[in-house]
């Protein structure tokens, strides 16, 4: 029986709004080719939490690299919590591009799709350039979540990490997060930003 708790992204991100604390990780256990899966990401500024979403997952190889995930996401920041159904792959596509590929079904008839791109430039074995892209899609508004049908956001990040270890690496980087569509028209009405550029600190580990 095997476990891994991991988390690529702990980091503190400024901006033209408030400072915030960014996160990203999984924790999973299982053997090599079935397993149990939790995902978590957010956001949180000094106020209040911006984003939280957990995802619980079974998590099956299917090919060499490639693995089949499917289970539960539920949403509990901003506004009304929201819980789907998730669907994807996660693996290394040709040219060793980390890639997640889900589709989500909700409640309403609400759809969603998130796809997430990133990759290791070496510069030398311990530093490393992280180029990552990542886009999420609605089927559907929610106005009470202020999210537009459409593609809603994309997101880009620059990270710069040294690993003082495999297990442990301190970065630096930018970051920058772009609304689109009715989502965008949201943000506008809310007198919010809908682009931002931002630079960022953090940490990551695994054990």
């Amino acid at each position: 029986l095997l476990y891994k708790v991991e988390f690529d992204e702990l980091e503190w991100r400024g901006g033209s709004g408030d400072d915030e604390l960014a996160w990203r990780g999984k924790a999973w256990i299982g053997k090599d080719e079935h397993k149990l899966l939790l995902k978590t990401r957010g956001e949180r500024t000094n106020d209040a939490t911006e984003e939280f979403e957990l995802q619980l997952l079974y998590d099956q190889a299917i090919a060499p690299f490639w693995d089949l995930q499917f289970g539960w996401r539920g949403d509990f920041q901003p506004g009304d919590e929201r819980n789907w159904f998730a669907f994807g792959f996660e693996g290394l596509a040709p040219g060793f591009i980390e890639s997640e590929l889900t589709a989500f079904a909700g409640g309403s008839g609400r759809t969603a799709a998130r796809a997430r791109f990133a990759y290791d430039l070496l510069f030398t074995q311990k530093l490393i350039l992280e180029p990552e892209l990542e886009l999420d899609w609605y089927g559907k508004d929610d106005p009470a979540n202020r999210v537009g049908s459409g593609i809603a956001s994309l997101e880009a990040g620059l990270r710069l990490r040294y690993e003082l270890r495999r297990e442990f690496a301190p970065y630096i980087g930018l970051n920058w997060t772009g609304l689109y569509g009715d989502t965008k028209r949201y943000a506008r009405a809310d007198g919010e930003d809908t682009s931002d550029l931002q630079i960022l600190a953090g940490l990551r580990f695994w054990f």
